[in-house]
């Protein structure tokens, strides 16, 4: 598209009167515009602002690109950006830079390569001979060749070449993206100016936007900024409520033109385009040009093994890509029809049409084949109330009850992530509904009445299809310092070749072309072009190795961080405790401290306030909801009916009807309910204890006391009360305020239950403890509760001390024992020397003050318990534990943690989907112990628990599944075994042992980077083993890969002076013997338990180093002293360097010492216990060991001389092989023996964080003064 740029005098303003000599100025302009928009190129018209005015110019006139063949024009801003570059700052993007595309002619890849081209012709060719002048072009070439892959591996040099920098957006065709950090690489991507219909308010105008990695990004005049493409997903909620919908065509032209269709759209692409991808890796190329040097070299054998194992590998990337790309083009948005709220009246639509801001009526549809529809977008509830199924998203196949947002403040504004109980997200699917009569819109087919909030990639189901297909590149482990070690090398390299080049120039008689090609092997042979296949190799077999365990992960990067993690954060209910709850009794009703257990005994108040204030709902004809909640239930022996009712199984006791509920919030701590029992309306509360006791209007005395006594037995406890209400119709029972309900409340009792610890939480945190990792644990329960699981479960060990207000009203702070007979007055500056002696406990009231006063980094680092905090506040305990240098590990449901998983540098989600088997065993092994079980362990509710927790993650998995099968009578175990052959299944058909296992939805949660799917923290083991295990085997990578290479740079420098070469055979030999020993150190198995020994997290420290140069120096000798040995038995003869290769003693020798030397690299370096299997365990690598150390022997000591002969190996004089197989056992036991002395004397240890924990604070404390 071409822009001409026409100087005009400025448009006359109200003050200025219109010259005679103007108008005709302006027809010529006309004219002009009528003669361009007629072209066939469509043109770009820019009416440049006259600089001399201060009171503007012409605006800017751009050709809408979507009508090139229409004479219309599009009115830009008149306020032009001067600015090249624009910090977005967001999630995604973090700058965009203006460019424009340069001319063909004039791109850096093309003009000076011609001035070169042309030089060559007239200058070169007539002044060298042929055969150099060709050498000379070749030279050209290449530097062409190579700057055109320079502008496909790196978008900066991309747009150096190809694009000019612009300061005025209005003269921009394209933007560098620039992402944020682990979303992905720079980007070059189109800018598009776009024309927009004229509304009412505003005439025609321009938007200028772009589009990347499925987001919309649009530029604001008034921010001079791009921002993201808002969804009305923020506002007050009474602008929802009032909402009716699209009330003209030309709003939803304009919605559809703003948002587009609601559908996931991404191009398939095809195996010979992902190929091409692939081969035009940098890497790859590299390793194509290598084994061009080696066939210039003669080494025909050699190269076309290393280009056959190379496309090879490519290929099967590709395919695996391919694969996984294809898995996610089969998600669609389900194109049921709806029936949608537009211009005044209700019409039927697809799912697709849908835009933001659309009222629909939406409820349970099922489609031909009797599947259940998915929801299309996500949208907020306004009337009626729905059961979900939402397992798409999460993973966790557990009903969440969803309810309008009727009953919510006005005023308020909505919140995706708090207000989740309101919301319908897309994917997900509706197993029951309830319509509401009462709404001002009554929905013609009886469904939920719901507003659009976001569609297409926007929809929390597109966010984590973005995250999967974005996240599908290959993926290696350390790639900084890979580049960093391989410059390391280089510089030997380099020093090497400088060496033969100016001894090969000291001789005038040699071969500039060979002098050339051997410099170039030497510098080539450093870089190994197996790394980037090795790297992938080490982190895909972790990755396979999880999937078979049940534990998915969507960004592979996070790999190695699990091997350096140094302190695991844990949620405490339904992570560590199980789900299975016991009802213990009622206590507090006197100030006798003993739980009332005889439930005849128990007031009927209190019975109908545990019977009614809950969240059960039936699904199908079954109870399904909290378990917390249902063991109440069954405990106090009432029933609960789908009418609404609770009515005791004995006696004579009043039924209670539930009226209204206004759902549990994790913020507020409570829930609510609006009863009638024989027509008298009551509210029925229930929450935290200190959150109740606010709300009462007669505390008892023995309060306070009677629910710590509990809750440092380990108990869970909640608060009841009720009040009163006055006469009233149902209709004002429930528009009644929340806050109305649950204020002026009377006390009824303190409803206990026993939270059982999980099997094997204690044994795992211990292991966890034992292996050099700090726990911590992260709750939304009551402190005294939280103290003493932690201390069950090994996070706590020594005495604990509970940080609270300081008893009377100096407004003080202090910490105080579990017992209350130890205080210690609180000083953010002590709180290192404390935690010494006491294990620390802090509540989520005490981080708010924290965070007023800006001692978060001061305390938090040293805390071991985190007690009743929000959701928002277990994210800011991660973050500042990262911000302090420590490598995080946070373990938790997909549902409360969601902000802390993903702040985390490893976060697990725990779906409940597998039942837990014990560690070390695949998730297979737990079919049995499910199977005798009789049941699965039962997940939480999404909505309903109102314990300090703020856990809700309702009923068992075999009671929400059974619905979406209700013609299908399966028993649970029956089900549990097809969806573990199924997965299975999956696993063999997938892992090829090379590419990634195909992650899917339903497999990935939105929640975490890892999904396990284990009702255990089991998981948080295998995920630390494999993280180990794949840090050690790319560091003993890096050390076998330094070893080899310079041994090689060594070889090919000073030993090629010497006319040292290797045969053909011998080089393809060797080069099969190191791709067979890479391949089976990288499928080495991580042992069972975790070592207290940490692995080494860098390559640069003095471990690796000394390491390698103290076996390179034992290499060298031992390479030097052969061939000086070698060299007394040879005749004397002169050995051209560049001639022909023919067999002698001193190739022989060298071969067999670099063959031994290559075993030894291999068996020294190989990382066994205790992070992986020891050599004599990994039986494939110590076969082929073994099979070397064999060929070896056979060679040296010349037993069959067919094949030595083959190998063209001449005989060697006895005492020479003597010699050589002494001095390679010499070799191995000395390399072997120093490996192991530095292995001692440097141990991997806990990094030390608390010298920057202090720098942090004392910075932070800086800059808040």
């Amino acid at each position: 598209m071409t822009r001409e740029y026409i100087e005009l005098p400025p448009l006359p303003t109200r003050r200025a009167r219109t010259s005679r000599f103007q108008i005709p100025l302006l027809c010529i302009a006309k004219s002009v515009l009528r003669y361009l928009s007629s072209a066939t190129e469509p043109s770009v018209v820019v009416f440049k602002p006259d600089r001399r005015r201060h009171d503007g110019a012409l605006t800017p006139l751009v050709r809408s690109p979507a009508a090139k063949n229409q004479r219309e024009f599009v009115v830009g801003s008149s306020e032009r950006s001067e600015m090249s570059r624009f910090n977005v700052g967001g999630k995604v993007v973090d700058t965009v830079d203006l460019l424009r595309k340069r001319h063909w002619a004039w791109r850096l890849d093309m003009w000076p390569f011609a001035i070169l081209y042309g030089v060559w012709v007239s200058a070169v060719v007539p002044s060298l001979d042929f055969a150099d002048a060709c050498i000379v072009l070749g030279g050209i070439s290449a530097f062409h060749i190579l700057v055109f892959l320079f502008t496909v591996w790196s978008v900066d040099f991309k747009c150096f070449v190809k694009f000019s920098q612009v300061n005025d957006i209005h003269h921009a065709d394209a933007c560098k993206i620039t992402p944020a950090k682990f979303s992905g690489s720079k980007e070059v991507v189109p800018l598009h100016f776009r024309k927009l219909a004229a509304s009412s308010t505003s005439p025609s105008a321009e938007e200028i936007y772009f589009d990347f990695r499925k987001q919309h990004f649009i530029y604001s005049d008034e921010k001079h900024t791009f921002s993201k493409l808002l969804y009305p997903s923020k506002e007050a909620i009474g602008y929802y409520l009032k909402n009716t919908g699209y009330g003209t065509e030309a709003k939803i032209v304009t919605g559809t033109e703003k948002w587009g269709r609601n559908v996931f759209e991404y191009p398939q692409p095809t195996f010979q385009k992902l190929m091409k991808e692939q081969v035009m890796e940098p890497f790859f190329v590299f390793q194509v040009f290598c084994v061009g040097l080696w066939c210039l070299d003669e080494y025909w054998y050699y190269s076309l093994f290393t280009l056959f194992m190379l496309f090879v590998f490519e290929s099967t990337m590709a395919k695996s890509r391919l694969k996984t790309l294809s898995e996610l083009r089969r998600v669609k948005v389900d194109s049921q029809i709806l029936m949608v709220y537009r211009c005044g009246k209700w019409v039927k639509l697809s799912g697709t049409e849908l835009l933001p801001g659309d009222v629909v009526s939406i409820g349970r549809s099922t489609g031909l084949d009797g599947e259940d529809k998915s929801v299309p977008a996500d949208m907020l509830i306004l009337a009626g109330s729905a059961i979900v199924n939402e397992a798409i998203l999460t993973g966790e196949s557990t009903p969440q009850w969803k309810v309008s947002v009727g009953n919510r403040g006005n005023d308020e504004r909505l919140s995706i992530k708090r207000d989740k109980a309101h919301v319908l997200f897309g994917g997900t699917k509706i197993l029951q509904h309830t319509p509401d009569k009462t709404f001002h819109l009554k929905a013609p087919d009886g469904g939920c009445v719901a507003v659009v909030l976001r569609t297409g990639f926007e929809t929390s189901q597109g966010k984590l299809m973005r995250t999967i297909l974005f996240s599908t590149e290959r993926v290696t482990a350390n790639s900084w310092e890979s580049g960093l070690f391989i410059l390391f090398l280089v510089v030997f390299a380099l020093i090497a070749a400088g060496y033969v080049l100016k001894k090969g120039l000291e001789d005038p008689t040699r071969s500039k072309y060979k002098l050339l090609l051997s410099c170039s092997l030497i510098i080539t042979s450093v870089i190994p072009p197996e790394l980037p296949m090795e790297l992938s190799i080490a982190v895909n077999t972790s990755l396979i190795a999880l999937a078979r365990r049940g534990i998915y992960c969507t960004e592979p990067f996070r790999i190695p961080f699990a091997g350096k993690v140094d302190i695991c954060c844990f949620d405490k209910t339904g992570t560590l405790t199980s789900d299975d709850m016991e009802f213990s009794g009622v206590g507090g009703l006197t100030d006798n401290e003993d739980l009332e257990t005889e439930i005849s005994k128990v007031p009927d108040r209190t019975l109908e306030i545990l019977a009614s204030c809950h969240a059960l709902v039936f699904v199908d004809n079954k109870l399904v909801g909290d378990p917390l909640e249902k063991a109440a239930l069954k405990g106090i022996d009432w029933t609960y009916k789908s009418d609404e009712k609770a009515i005791p199984k004995k006696g004579g006791g009043n039924f209670v009807q539930i009226v209204q509920r206004h759902h549990f919030a994790s913020h507020l701590k409570r829930m609510a309910v609006v009863v009638r029992v024989q027509e008298e309306f009551f509210a029925f509360i229930k929450g935290a204890p200190e959150t109740i006791q606010e709300r009462l209007i007669n505390v008892p005395a023995w309060y306070v006391e009677t629910y710590k006594k509990h809750t440092r037995q380990g108990s869970r406890v909640l608060a009841l009360a009720y009040k009163s209400l006055p006469d009233m119709t149902v209709s004002e029972a429930r528009s009644l305020e929340r806050e109305t309900v649950e204020s002026g409340l009377t006390f009824a009792g303190f409803a206990v239950f026993n939270c059982p610890i999980r099997g094997d939480s204690a044994t795992v945190l211990s292991e966890l403890k034992a292996s050099s990792h700090d726990l911590v644990m992260i709750t939304g329960d009551q402190a005294l509760t939280a103290c003493h699981v932690a201390r069950q479960v090994n996070i706590i060990s020594k005495p604990a001390l509970i940080l609270g207000p300081a008893k009377g009203n100096n407004g003080g702070y202090e910490w105080v024992s579990p017992d209350e007979t130890h205080t210690v007055i609180f000083s953010e500056n002590e709180v290192g020397d404390l935690s010494e002696s006491y294990d620390l406990c802090i509540g989520g009231d005490c981080m708010e003050m924290l965070q007023q006063s800006s001692s978060t980094l001061k305390v938090i680092p040293y805390v071991k318990v985190f007690a009743r905090v929000a959701p928002e506040q277990k994210e800011l305990i991660i973050t500042s534990f990262k911000s302090v240098g420590r490598v995080t590990l946070m373990c938790g449901d997909g549902t409360n943690d969601v902000g802390a998983l993903k702040q985390a540098h490893v976060g697990v989600a725990l779906l409940n989907a597998i039942p837990a088997g014990q560690t070390g065993k695949s998730a297979t092994s737990s079919k049995n112990e499910t199977e005798k079980s009789g049941k699965s362990k039962k997940p939480k509710p999404a909505s309903g628990t109102v314990d300090g927790s703020s856990k809700s993650k309702p009923a068992s998995k075999s009671e929400s599944t059974s619905n979406q099968n209700a013609n299908r009578h399966l028993t649970a175990a029956e089900m549990q075994r097809q969806k573990l052959k199924k997965l299975m299944d999956e696993l063999n058909e997938d892992g090829d042992g090379r590419s990634a296992p195909v992650v899917k939805l339903g497999d990935a949660s939105m929640a975490s980077p890892f999904t396990a799917k284990h009702a255990s923290v089991s998981p948080t083991i295998d995920v630390i083993r494999q993280g180990r295990s794949t840090l050690v085997t790319t560091l003993q990578m890096f050390k076998i890969l330094g070893l080899n290479c310079l041994a090689t740079a060594y070889v090919l420098s000073v030993m090629y002076l010497d006319g040292v070469k290797l045969g053909d055979v011998q080089a393809t030999i060797s080069g099969v013997f190191t791709a067979a020993f890479f391949l089976f150190i990288s499928h080495a198995s991580p042992l069972p338990t975790l070592s207290a020994e940490r692995p080494h997290p860098n390559i640069f420290c003095s471990y690796v180093l000394l390491s390698l140069l103290g076996q390179f120096t034992v290499h060298i000798f031992f390479l030097i002293s052969s061939v000086k040995a070698a060299e007394k038995y040879m005749p004397e003869e002169c050995i051209e360097p560049d001639s022909e290769f023919h067999p002698n003693l001193v190739n022989t020798v060298s071969y067999m010492v670099g063959m031994m030397l290559q075993v030894a690299t291999f068996a020294v370096n190989y990382m066994g216990h205790p992070f992986n299997q020891s050599i004599s365990q990994n039986r494939p690598f110590q076969y082929a060991l073994v099979g070397a150390v064999g060929f070896f022997t056979v060679i040296t000591s010349d037993l069959f001389r067919d094949l030595n002969d083959w190998l063209k190996l001449v005989p060697l004089p006895k005492e020479l092989r003597n010699k050589l197989m002494l001095w390679s056992f010499l070799a191995f036991l000395v390399c072997y023996s120093w490996e192991r002395f530095l292995r001692w004397a440097f141990p991997g240890k806990m990094p030390a964080w608390k010298k920057k924990q202090r720098a942090v604070a004392t910075s932070a404390e800086k800059k808040r003064v």
